[in-house]
């Protein structure tokens, strides 16, 4: 009787060893508000569903599993469930990441974990489930921008006669019908072809390219927040030139420089936005050698916008560097939340030397920062 008993132990240990836990299959998929995941931003949610499919014959009582998500700077973040599997050994298990910021993602192996049924021996097995995505920038949308205001007194004897986004009577496709839109307009072959009221989309005249200047030195920088509003308000600004056909290009000044010239090319905006969801606040030195190392790549008689906050004479350097090379110098002055200015003297400064400038210390003002006639309301 001892000799049986302790050969089915044994056989038990052995089926225990080469079955179960330790040859588990996990697939992975990830969805956002229950739909297939696309492009997350910065505060979204991820959901994630795990399909765990246990072989063998033992059953199990219950699987722990464990997730390990980490982001491109090293942080991470621990994910720890029991679930139940069915006598055929498959599980499902969901879980939701916290807000996440912005930044490249993926999931390290995932650990099971399990005991038998007599509580005996305890199996474990890593499965390698691939799952990376990135979190773009948050962004807000600009209706208007005054740098392209061909009336206003601050766009610069450059840019005045040149800037207005006057439509031309050049047919470049068919949009959905606004409300307001004349009759003129409405392209009714498309209409009737459709069912649904269309209006005709006519080319813009051009404007000068736009070269957007974004300082991340990290001694400028109060607050990570701080930095944060920057890159959003370089996300937005993109996102405005892209919906409005400008050619924008990209400089950003960190630990490495880099510059991508001005395109109106769907490609190369992504390539700035994934730029974007990587840069961290890590240069360090002053800002005009970098600039003045790369001058070749800025188009003359361009917009140059810094987006910075940094003020004083530093920045008045760089709006005479870009001045001498023939562009057209404003300011997005960044300021901190916590360390708000008590007054605006530094867009009143700008505003005397008949410099474009606007001030803004979230991402909601934005908008009406740059929107409206920033040199009245200083």
């Amino acid at each position: 009787m001892l000799f049986g008993m302790s050969s089915l132990l044994m056989i038990y240990l052995l089926f225990g060893g080469y079955s179960g836990v330790s040859r588990a299959t996990v697939s992975r998929r990830l969805s956002f508000n229950d739909e297939p995941f696309t492009l997350l931003h910065a505060g979204d949610q991820m959901q994630v569903k795990l399909d765990l499919n246990i072989p063998g014959f033992l059953p199990f009582p219950y699987i722990i599993v464990r997730e390990v998500l980490q982001r491109h700077d090293g942080q991470s973040w621990s994910f720890e469930e029991s679930v139940i599997p069915s006598f055929r050994g498959t599980a499902q298990l969901m879980f939701q990441t916290p807000s996440l910021e912005r930044g490249r993602y993926h999931f390290t192996d995932t650990v099971c974990m399990s005991e038998d049924i007599f509580g005996i021996m305890e199996h474990k097995g890593v499965v390698h489930a691939p799952g990376q995505f990135r979190v773009m920038p948050r962004s807000v949308f600009i209706p208007y921008w005054n740098l392209f205001d061909r009336n206003s007194r601050m766009a610069g004897p450059q840019t005045a006669l040149s800037t207005s986004r006057r439509e031309t009577t050049q047919i470049n496709g068919v949009r959905d019908y606004v409300y307001g839109d004349r009759l003129t307009r409405i392209h009714w072959n498309a209409t009737a072809r459709t069912g649904t009221w269309k209006s005709k989309e006519f080319e813009h005249e051009s404007v000068p390219k736009t070269m957007l200047i974004l300082d991340a030195t990290a001694a400028h920088y109060a607050t990570n927040e701080q930095f944060e509003l920057a890159v959003s308000t370089v996300t937005s600004l993109l996102e405005y030139g892209n919906r409005e056909r400008i050619g924008m290009g990209l400089c950003t000044l960190g630990k490495q420089l880099n510059v991508f010239v001005p395109a109106g090319t769907i490609l190369e905006r992504q390539k700035m936005l994934h730029h974007l969801v990587d840069i961290q606040a890590d240069g360090i030195g002053k800002l005009f050698p970098k600039l003045e190392s790369a001058a070749r790549l800025f188009p003359q008689g361009s917009y140059f916008v810094l987006i910075s906050p940094m003020k004083g004479q530093p920045v008045m350097e760089l709006i005479r560097w870009a001045t001498s090379h023939g562009m057209n110098p404003s300011h997005l002055y960044v300021q901190s939340l916590n360390r708000k200015d008590l007054t605006n003297d530094w867009i009143s400064i700008l505003r005397t030397r008949g410099i474009l400038g606007s001030s803004f210390s979230t991402l909601q003002e934005l908008p009406s920062a740059i929107g409206g006639n920033s040199y009245d309301k200083a």
